[in-house]
């Protein structure tokens, strides 16, 4: 395993029932230190079930993961495995332990065994960098639904792992609290900290310095981000194109933008314009 990787997964296969489909088939992937992985695919591509194998929620049937050198299939690796690579889920209200923010903020830390001190100054610095601290003394079902994925974002924060895993978090949340949520995420990324960003909205990959593509359990493409807007195929592997891109396509076919992709309303207006 390279050492410049936090994750390296070598032909993994994975079945949730014997006689069915595989959920994943034959993946290979590495993860980076300091990359932000969009990781795609449409509905029922296996997205959830490779995200497990990084946090080793599940172990492959075939093949092997490692997180940084540590091979999943050893039960004795788990926990440092988990503190390696935090998850976050898609729904925030099935991570929120605790009724007050600071508290469930805490809650891993405290697993950990940490000093006090060493909580209250993690816990801190998790809601300074959600956006949260204002709200540290607030019960936790008073946040909007956006505050609530901060709030689980910031649980995984405080845990202090180089790596966040993010299974669809925007999915359950309005404009605004996606906007929220991705701002944070760019945000955490220029901490250092690798994202890997499961989702199905292409326009959330704009910030991410790398994309791969499920289907079917199978990865189907690796590549930049600016380059899978360009794919053919790419509505047939069950993903939606944004607006703008779709605009940008067929100016881009009728002789009217280069190659460049346009991801902002702004920018079509000053291609346009120009």
């Amino acid at each position: 395993m390279d050492e410049l990787s936090i994750a390296s997964l070598d032909r993994i296969g994975y079945s949730y029932v014997e006689e069915g489909n595989p959920a994943l088939r034959d993946i290979s992937l590495e993860v980076r230190r300091g990359e932000w992985l969009a990781l795609l695919g449409g509905n029922g591509s296996g997205k959830s079930t490779l995200a497990k194998h990084l946090n080793a929620l599940l172990a492959p049937m075939q093949g092997a993961c490692f997180i940084s050198g540590m091979d999943s299939r050893d039960e004795r690796n788990l926990w440092e495995i988990r503190k390696t690579i935090s998850m976050v889920f898609q729904n925030p209200e099935n991570q929120i332990v605790s009724t007050v923010v600071e508290d469930d903020t805490a809650f891993g830390p405290e697993n950990l065994g940490l000093p006090p001190d060493e909580i209250e100054n993690r816990v801190k610095k998790a809601l300074d960098i959600a956006g949260l601290s204002d709200k540290a003394k607030s019960a936790s079902y008073t946040l909007s639904g956006g505050q609530k994925q901060r709030l689980a974002i910031a649980g995984a924060i405080a845990m202090e792992p180089p790596c966040i895993v993010l299974d669809e978090p925007t999915a359950m949340l309005d404009p605004q609290g996606r906007g929220e949520v991705m701002a944070l995420l760019e945000e955490l990324h220029g901490h250092g900290i690798t994202i890997i960003h499961i989702t199905h909205r292409l326009e959330e990959i704009r910030k991410a310095t790398r994309a791969v593509v499920l289907q079917a359990g199978r990865l189907i493409w690796d590549g930049l981000p600016e380059d899978l807007f360009k794919e053919p195929e790419l509505t047939s592997w069950g993903l939606e194109l944004p607006p703008i891109v779709s605009f940008w396509r067929r100016l881009r076919e009728r002789g009217l933008c280069e190659d460049d992709v346009i991801l902002t309303v702004e920018g079509l207006v000053n291609r346009l314009c120009r």
